[in-house]
C-alpha cells in the first residue's frame, strides 16, 4: 500500500480528539409550590354531602342523556351520508361517433355466376353482399330449426357451397369469399 492510504487508515482508526465545549450552566426552574391544603376546622353536616351526592348523579343522568342524543344525531347523519353516497352519479353522454367503414370492405367486388343468382350480378361491396345472402336465407327460412347456426342449402346456395347441403355460417362466408373477385 502506498504511505498515503496507511497514513488514512492509521487516521481513521484512532480517536478522534474532541474539543471541549464551553458549558453553560443549568438553570435552575423555579419549583412551583401549592401551598399545603389546609384542614377543615370544622365539620360540614352529613345533610349537605348526601344533598351534593345526589346533586351530581342527577347531572351525570343528564350528561348521559346529552350523550346518547348525541350519538343518534350522529349515526342519523352517517345514516344519511351513506345514502346520498350510494346513489350513482349520471356521467355526460358520450357524443357517438360514427365510425369510418374499412375501405378494404367498401371495394366493389362482382359476384360469379353462381353467387350472381342469389345476391345479384351489379358489383356491390363485400358488407352488401353478406347483408342480401342473410336476407335470401330468412325470406326462404333456410336456417336450420335446431341448431340456428347451421344453414340449410337450397339449389341455388348449394353451388356456392361447394355442392354441401349444411353448412355452418362461419364456414359460409369463407365458401363465399372464393365467388367474389
Amino acid at each position: 500500500m502506498a504511505p498515503k492510504k496507511k497514513a488514512k487508515k492509521a487516521a481513521k482508526r484512532r480517536p478522534a480528539k474532541k474539543k471541549a465545549a464551553k458549558r453553560r450552566p443549568a438553570k435552575k426552574k423555579a419549583a412551583k409550590r401549592r401551598p399545603a391544603k389546609k384542614k377543615a376546622a370544622k365539620r360540614r353536616p352529613a345533610k349537605k354531602k348526601v344533598a351534593k351526592k345526589k346533586k351530581r348523579v342527577v347531572k351525570k343522568k343528564a350528561t348521559k342523556k346529552k350523550k346518547v342524543a348525541k350519538k343518534k344525531a350522529t349515526k342519523k347523519k352517517k345514516v344519511a351520508k351513506k345514502k346520498v353516497a350510494k346513489k350513482p352519479k349520471k356521467k355526460a353522454a358520450k357524443k357517438k361517433v360514427k365510425r369510418k367503414p374499412n375501405p378494404a370492405f367498401m371495394k366493389p367486388m362482382t359476384p360469379d355466376a353462381a353467387l350472381a343468382g342469389v345476391v345479384g350480378s351489379a358489383p356491390l361491396p363485400r358488407t352488401q353482399i353478406t347483408k342480401k345472402l342473410w336476407a335470401y336465407i330468412k325470406r326462404n327460412d333456410l336456417q336450420d330449426r335446431q341448431n340456428r347456426r347451421m344453414i340449410n342449402a337450397d339449389d341455388k346456395l348449394r353451388s356456392v357451397f361447394n355442392g354441401k347441403t349444411q353448412v355452418s355460417m362461419f364456414e359460409m362466408t369463407k365458401l363465399v369469399n372464393r365467388h367474389i373477385s
